[in-house]
This record gives structure tokens, sequence and C-alpha cells, in this order.
């Protein structure tokens, strides 16, 4: 492997936009990630995987780069969001406020400081306002300085879990007030998060909900990394389970976990699904397509190439 690659500060930018049954649509907004205006490949970034769920018409594409890079490729593909989604005809099962809904910036190593990761994070918010006249953003996360608030506070603050959120009544951190095309968007920077979808077969959703609240670090009995308390902001919390070492709890144990719980009410669990990867998984694939001066990677794991893990 190029020295180069194994040598650069990469970060990981888990792009949420409202979007997933016209998958064309998504694939053009990651590789205008990957792509400049010329159609030159962007040396140092990869599009390593793109997550579509049709129920919730919500799409995450993780784009790896090196943090000198990352602030360019995140903004071309909002730009190409905002240009191809309009949030006044999205339908879909799961909240959003913003034809692009979120921007995490995460670290790929002790290398990259969260400060880092902050900085780039209001410029990207910055940017996009500039460069979408219109649209507006909110801060979290290390980025929301100095109070640091988490994606969940500042969700609720934005009316995020409202069916119908008043746009006029948010006060938006950058930018205009919220306007009804291109909605809010929240951009932040945090520890890694790893998404894991756990699917119980009921449709009680007052039981999903406990489940899920039953299952939280800060429940009892809860485990450990799974929507921990906002006090865990340090880059790369740690914690042990049966003598193992872990940033983030196994999807295995959290599906165990959920399984318990789901069965004592006589439900089972469907499947679990991750969106997208561990952080080691992630800074492992991305060193490898870099490497090899890959940036569409994510149809190299569709066609399941020798790059699978």
């Amino acid at each position: 492997m190029a020295s180069s690659v194994l040598g650069q500060r990469l970060v990981a930018c888990l792009l949420n936009v409202s979007e997933a049954r016209r998958k064309e649509l998504v694939e053009l907004v990651a590789m205008a990630a990957v792509y400049n205006s010329k159609g030159e490949q962007r040396e140092g970034v990869t599009v390593l995987n793109i997550f579509n769920d049709k129920d919730y018409n919500r799409s995450v594409i993780t784009i790896v780069a090196g943090l000198d890079s990352v602030r360019e490729c995140v903004l071309s593909a909002c730009e190409a969001a905002c240009g191809l989604i309009d949030m006044q005809a999205h339908t879909g099962a799961h909240p959003c406020m913003g034809a692009v809904d979120l921007i995490p910036i995460y670290p790929l190593g002790e290398a990259v400081h969260m400060d880092d990761c902050a900085e780039h994070a209001q410029a990207v918010a910055q940017g996009l306002t500039e460069r979408v006249q219109g649209s507006s953003a909110f801060l979290f996360g290390w980025a929301d300085r100095p109070r640091q608030r988490g994606l969940a506070q500042r969700r609720r603050e934005m009316g995020w879990f409202s069916r119908t959120p008043d746009m006029h009544a948010i006060r938006a951190d950058v930018g205009p007030p919220p306007q009804s095309r291109y909605g809010l968007t929240g951009v932040g920077a945090s520890s890694y998060v790893m998404n894991c979808n756990v699917t119980i077969d009921t449709r009680d959703l007052a039981l999903g909900r406990r489940i899920a609240a039953a299952i939280r670090e800060s429940a009892p009995g809860g485990v450990p990394g799974v929507q921990p308390p906002p006090r865990k902001l340090e880059a790369w919390p740690s914690f042990s389970i049966g003598g193992e070492t872990y940033c983030h709890a196994p999807a295995s144990l959290i599906t165990a976990r959920v399984g318990e719980l789901a069965g004592l009410q006589g439900v089972k669990v469907r499947g679990t699904a991750l969106v997208g990867y561990t952080p080691a998984q992630c800074r492992s694939l991305a060193e490898r397509a870099l490497s090899l001066g890959i940036g569409e990677f994510w149809k190299e794991q569709r066609r399941g190439g020798l790059l699978r893990m």
C-alpha cells in the first residue's frame, strides 16, 4: 500500500440525504463527491458505501477523504443533492428536515483531532449556505461551540422529531430561516457513529421505542456505547465487554439484547443491518480504495469483487 495513503489524516462523512427511491439520483450525489466539475476524479477521495432505505426515503453515503480534501468533496455532493431533491415533494417514514439532512464528520484515527473535524464542519455549514442560496444549517457535537450539544438534543430543539415541524419558528445557526425546498441541514463533528438497524417482527411502535430506550447505555442494563450520553464527546471512547475492548458495541451484542427484550413480549427479530461500517472497517476499506485509486468503491462492493472484506 502506498505510504502516502497510510500517512493521510483520514475523516469520514456519513452524508444523509432525503432520497432513496430514486437510486440513480443518489448515485449522482455520490459521484459529485468523487469528481470535480470537469469530470476529473478527485485525488484522495472515495465513496465506500451507499445505504438506501426506501421506506424511510433516506440514504446514507459514506465518503472518506483526507482532512484537507473533505470540505470540497462534501460541499459538491451537497450542492448536487440540493439541486435534485425538493423537500416539498418528499415523503417517507423517517423524520427529516432537509434535502441534505445530516453532515456528520468523524475522525478515522487518533491522528485527527476533534477540533480539526469541528473546524471543517463549521466551514461546510458556512459553505453550504453560501453556495446554495436559501439553505440553512444547525450545528451539533464539537462543531456546536462552546456548548457542544449532542445531535439528539439539537434535533429536539429544532423540532426534527415532529411530523410537521414549524420551519418559520426555527432559528438556524448558519444561514437564513429554513425554506420549504431545502429545509434544514444538521452539520457537526463527533466520534464515529455506527448505525445498527435491528428489525423486530411487530407493528407495535410503542414496544419498539421501549426496547430502543432500554438498550441505551444510560438505561439500567443498557449496552455500552449505544446512544452514549453527551459527556462522551471524546474522539475515541472505549469500554470493555467480556474482557474485550471496543469503541462500538458489536452488532451481534445489540441484536442479542434486542432479541432478548423482544422475546419477553413474544416478538422475534427479523434481521440486522449496519448503515455503513465500523470505524476499523471504514478506515481499512478506505485505505485499500485510495491506494488503488478507486473513487466509486461502492460499485466494487456491489459486484462482490476481491475488495470485499
